[in-house]
């Protein structure tokens, strides 16, 4: 973190920037960290795919499977072996106050460049708007580093972009991950895109989200580093083109990536996507490795149709 608290927003605004994604986190078959490859993922995301920024320790990697120190370790791992070549936004959403500002202070400490904190599960609630802003005002107020918002079906409800216009206001908040419906991340846009960088998770509205609400933020999901390989970085590229204005030539090399969505959406059971996602790694030559529970493992008969998939779906090796 190099900036203060007052310079939070204009910092985001100028570096917070392309393509981030949402790292998956690699386990040993005896369910421990496998920081070696984690380590190895992230140079390759960095040095081949051209990948700008992490999302660490969130769903993808899983957080909700590990201790506050292994959250902890996560996040200084990354930290590390970014080295100054991407940027970190660490992932310290939880339903326990105290273990959110916790972690967000070590974020702070470590270096991290943000925090990203989920909306929370509220029972009972069928009004949620100032219990909301209380809290994300609560957070903004233990910690100096620029927060992003994430707003999820997960949660039970979505936050409001009149809400999330409000919440904007907040002093060090940066950014939001919008998972929501296009019209309303839109219209969050229109209301609030000069005080808060709003972007969303999916990569097949990516193109049009650039070259028609002028964004520059993919805020992020595992599509970074399983649609590309070192010889074959279209996902990187039509965003180039698409930064450059030159959409017709975006449009068309993001449309040739299809068959590779289609390999991924298709054989991917509805209730094993991590399991699935690390798959597909493994067969990149990137380390995916195990899922700890109660995430489910594929089945041979899941490998093998995820396996005749990858090989053709037409990614350069």
């Amino acid at each position: 973190m190099n900036y203060d608290r007052k310079s939070a927003k204009s910092h985001a605004r100028e570096t917070m920037q392309g393509i981030w994604a949402a790292a998956l986190m690699p386990f040993t078959p005896s369910l421990e960290l496998d920081e070696e490859g984690f380590r190895r993922n992230i140079d390759h995301w960095i040095e081949d795919l051209g990948i700008d920024g992490f999302f660490i320790a969130g769903k993808q990697g899983e957080f909700f499977s590990m201790s506050v120190d292994e959250r902890k370790r996560c996040f200084d791992l990354a930290i590390d072996a970014c080295a100054g070549r991407a940027q970190t936004i660490m992932s310290c959403s939880d339903q326990n106050m105290d273990v959110v500002i916790d972690l967000a202070r070590h974020a702070q400490k470590a270096g991290a460049d943000y925090i990203v904190v989920h909306a929370p599960v509220l029972h009972f609630f069928k009004a949620q708007d100032e219990t909301l802003l209380n809290y994300y005002r609560m957070i903004a107020d233990k910690v100096d580093i620029g927060m992003a918002l994430w707003s999820h079906p997960d949660s039970g409800y979505l936050m409001s972009p009149e809400l999330c216009n409000r919440l904007a206001d907040i002093e060090t908040v940066v950014a939001i991950k919008y998972s929501v419906p296009r019209p309303m991340y839109a219209e969050l846009t229109r209301l609030a895109g000069d005080r808060i960088i709003v972007s969303t998770a999916s990569e097949e509205e990516w193109l049009d989200n650039v070259l028609e609400l002028g964004w520059r933020l993919y805020l992020c999901s595992s599509p970074p580093y399983l649609l590309q390989t070192k010889h074959d970085r279209r996902m990187r590229e039509y965003t180039d083109l698409a930064f450059a204005g030159r959409g017709d030539e975006a449009r068309a090399i993001r449309d040739s990536l299809d068959p590779v969505r289609n390999a991924l959406r298709s054989t991917r059971p509805t209730e094993k996507p991590h399991a699935h996602q690390k798959y597909w790694q493994d067969l990149l030559g990137q380390t995916g490795g195990a899922v700890r529970a109660p995430l489910l493992d594929l089945s041979e008969d899941e490998k093998a149709r995820t396996r005749a998939a990858f090989e053709a779906c037409g990614l350069q090796l």
